[in-house]
């Protein structure tokens, strides 16, 4: 009953939410959302890292109950240490979420909550869904509360760009909808969706290669890979920063989170014939986007174009099919998901006081919030992969994978050490460094903002002190993955 009940707390929540008081929903969300947090650190105690079974290695709190039994469709759902890793970042993150919108009006409060407890519920069940057909149903629900997010306390152009992110989301879904159904196909007479029926299956190379494209399409526009990225910057950019904090920190980790789960071990032969074309564009990937980053004009735009640069580093790392790639992946992903609510409510806050994202505009913020500048700057350091923080524990295992691959790749992808050290310190420099113009205030940080700063501070370090955790939170899990994938590759050979 924990992982429906962990499933079924947030869209308990929304719907109770739509029964209160309009002036009391940012209460009801934040108190849902602490509530799912303390439930998911309760399971983090009793989870056992060492425990073995024959499905998914350390599965746990496994439920398997007939739903459409005709069609085999089941409510199959569990949890393991790479989900439970994203139950952390998802469930963690989300009260600080809501916590960053305090101060700030918000029209029809009601349904903006209800919709981030919505999308919470969905991206929980996208992180524990073992059949396919239901987690194709939470993988298209954490969409449509996004969508209505941007679409309805969005910026200026907000409907074109939120139907533009609609359609290449919906699309790319479509193809793995048809991988899935057809996979579906291949179970035998006892037709299933579970993705243990899947594992199962062995398909030949021509199979794989088109179950590969058309999964690897939904997740590369999710994640967003070039060239699959020109909706990310508008749509990060016009988005509420609830609403983009929801994208880059948590929803854009359920492609690499399902590259994992599902497109690995079901065609690890494609995956090998393709690994080195998915990583050259991660690749030029991390260069671009870089390089566009360190252009931007606007603080927030910035943020969106080192997001991508980010977690093309990650999926580089992914598709090494290595145990130092995989474990990089996943503490980078915590890392990342951690330092993209500190950076965009950065960006909010200095929207909030002066009025503008622009560089041009702003400066000399450290002599008038001298706790907000340093904040800011360590989230700057973690962002940028200093020593002693959280993103450097990850980038150098993710570099690691890649140089043990490829010489050559760790070499290119290895600029994103100073590119993103240039983006981000630039960032600080305009915004923050300098003398402030006569007569202007800045006041530094309400007890609320330091509420959410405070916690995602304490994170970047201790993360990057403590990694241990996390490595024995997963590694049972990452074992399995990779004896998953050469076991299948040996049974083609």
């Amino acid at each position: 009953m924990i992982t429906a009940s962990l499933i079924a707390l947030p869209f308990i929540a929304a719907i109770l939410l739509l029964l209160l008081p309009g002036n009391l929903s940012k209460w009801a969300a934040l108190t849902a959302t602490i509530i799912q947090a303390a439930f998911t650190a309760y399971v983090i105690v009793i989870f056992n890292i060492n425990e073995h079974n024959s499905l998914l290695s350390n599965a746990q709190f496994i439920i398997d109950q007939p739903w459409i039994s005709s069609i085999g469709i089941r409510f199959f759902a569990a949890i393991d240490g790479i989900s439970m890793l994203m139950l952390i970042l998802t469930n963690f993150l989300l009260p600080l979420i809501v916590l960053s919108t305090w101060d700030r009006p918000i029209n029809n409060s009601k349904l903006f909550y209800f919709l981030v407890l919505l999308m919470q519920g969905a991206l929980v069940g996208v992180f524990v869904s073992l059949d396919g057909f239901l987690y194709y149903i939470f993988w298209e629900l954490a969409l449509i509360p996004i969508y209505f997010i941007v679409l309805l306390w969005g910026g200026e152009n907000r409907v074109k760009i939120t139907f533009k992110f609609f359609i290449y989301t919906l699309l790319g879904s479509l193809f793995m909808l048809a991988a899935i159904i057809w996979l579906y196909l291949q179970t035998g007479d006892l037709h299933s969706f579970g993705v243990d029926a899947f594992y199962n299956l062995n398909l030949d190379m021509v199979q794989q290669r088109w179950i590969f494209w058309a999964f690897f399409l939904a997740y590369a526009i999710k994640i967003p890979l070039l060239p699959f990225h020109s909706w990310q910057p508008d749509t990060y950019n016009t988005a509420p920063n609830a609403g983009t904090m929801l994208l880059s920190a948590i929803m854009l980790k359920m492609g690499i989170y399902s590259v994992m789960r599902w497109l690995l071990p079901i065609a690890p032969g494609a995956v090998m014939a393709y690994a080195d074309l998915v990583i050259i564009l991660c690749i030029i990937g991390i260069i671009y986007a870089s390089w566009i980053a360190i252009g931007q004009k606007e603080i927030k735009r910035l943020f969106a174009w080192s997001s991508i640069a980010h977690v093309a580093l990650i999926t580089a790392g992914v598709f090494t099919l290595s145990r130092t790639g995989f474990q990089g992946a996943l503490i980078q992903m915590l890392s990342h998901g951690v330092c993209a609510v500190g950076m965009f409510f950065v960006a909010e806050i200095i929207l909030r006081r002066r009025g503008t994202y622009a560089f041009d505009k702003l400066g000399g913020i450290r002599e008038k919030a001298p706790v907000f500048a340093s904040v800011f700057l360590v989230i700057t350091f973690g962002s940028a992969a200093l020593p002693l923080t959280s993103g450097f524990i990850g980038e150098f295992l993710l570099l690691n994978s890649l140089y043990e691959y490829n010489f050559w790749y760790a070499t290119f992808a290895g600029l994103t050490i100073i590119l993103g050290a240039v983006y981000m310190l630039r960032a600080f420099k305009f915004s923050m460094l300098g003398a402030a113009e006569e007569g202007s205030v800045f006041q530094d940080l309400s007890f609320t903002e330091k509420l959410v700063f405070f916690p995602i501070v304490g994170l970047i370090i201790f993360l990057g002190v403590f990694p241990q955790f996390i490595f024995n939170l997963t590694d049972e899990s990452v074992k399995y993955l990779i004896t998953e994938i050469n076991q299948h590759l040996a049974t083609g050979l």
